[in-house]
């Protein structure tokens, strides 16, 4: 029985287990939230809570029968929280076949707008990104030690439904700041659950992959195509300088770069349901909205 184990079942994994779950697989994780946790048993899944704290017994009796793990929990202060609390357990388990560890493509830092494959060195520019790269590292050691397949998955900019411009543009919180030269790229949460599924039949041991789609645009550019989209006027456009951001959104203004993707597809055979945000888009609207 092949038993999915996600440490940080939320937006990511959630497309992924969904996927697996209708396949027959387990479906086993973790979660912070209490109404998390019981929205994702009422689901059938077997779900603990974890937050980086010291092992947990029942995080520990789900791991076992472990095939495939996937881990989306951003590393903290003391490092990856699943390697300091679940590294020996992990190690020892027999059934394990394959790890995909989620990161970022803001680990490439700023590239001024330029194409970034997966041979490009990262160069994080912050203390997040730098964690980020040690965590990747610390994953693929890992992999070497053990022996178990461990891929990375860079992604890009994540959204789907109830997670999108359109929920911004419908709150009254889409903004569109305006900074000269600066591209975004995104990948649909559906393609994000289709590269992963692809990986699990391909596993590749210290694979690193980006995973976006194939058009960078201007975060405007998106905001203004959703507004179109949904028939109501777009924000006003602001400029970076002034824009009232808060210190982590400012944050993402702070390297621009455009992410290739040809990997996923020549080693994986990916084909992209939403190539670019405007399929993306287009299949987030639901029948009757325009205007709204």
């Amino acid at each position: 029985m092949s038993r999915l184990f996600a440490f940080g079942l939320g937006f990511s994994a959630l497309a992924l287990a969904d996927r697996l779950s209708a396949q027959g697989w387990q479906i086993a994780g973790t979660a912070r939230d209490p109404g998390n946790i019981t929205r994702l048993r009422a689901k059938g899944y077997e779900v603990a809570r974890f937050a980086g704290e010291a092992t947990d017994h029942e995080v520990s009796k789900l791991l076992a029968g472990t095939t495939h793990l996937l881990h989306s929990i951003p590393p903290g202060a003391d490092g990856d929280p699943v390697l300091v609390q679940y590294r020996d357990q992990l190690a020892a388990l027999s059934s394990l076949q394959w790890v995909g560890y989620l990161s970022t493509v803001g680990v490439y830092g700023d590239q001024e707008g330029r194409w970034v494959d997966e041979a490009i060195a990262p160069k994080p520019n912050s203390a997040r990104t730098e964690a980020r790269v040690e965590a990747e590292k610390a994953w693929l050691e890992f992999g070497k030690e053990t022996g178990v397949p461990v891929q990375i998955f860079r992604l890009a900019g994540i959204y789907g439904p109830g997670r999108s411009v359109f929920d911004k543009l419908r709150a009254g919180t889409a903004r569109r700041v305006k900074k000269g030269g600066q591209v975004f790229s995104r990948i649909h949460v559906e393609d994000i659950a289709g590269v992963l599924e692809a990986s699990i039949a391909r596993s590749r041991a210290g694979a690193i992959y980006n995973v976006a789609d194939d058009e960078p645009a201007a975060p405007g550019e998106v905001v203004a195509y959703a507004a179109e989209l949904l028939g109501v006027t777009p924000p006003p456009e602001v400029d970076f300088a002034e824009a009232d951001l808060t210190p982590m959104a400012r944050s993402f203004y702070e390297g621009s770069r455009r992410i290739a993707n040809a990997r996923i597809k020549s080693e994986l055979g990916v084909k992209l349901r939403y190539p670019t945000y405007r399929e993306g888009l287009a299949s987030l609207l639901p029948d009757g909205t325009k205007g709204c």
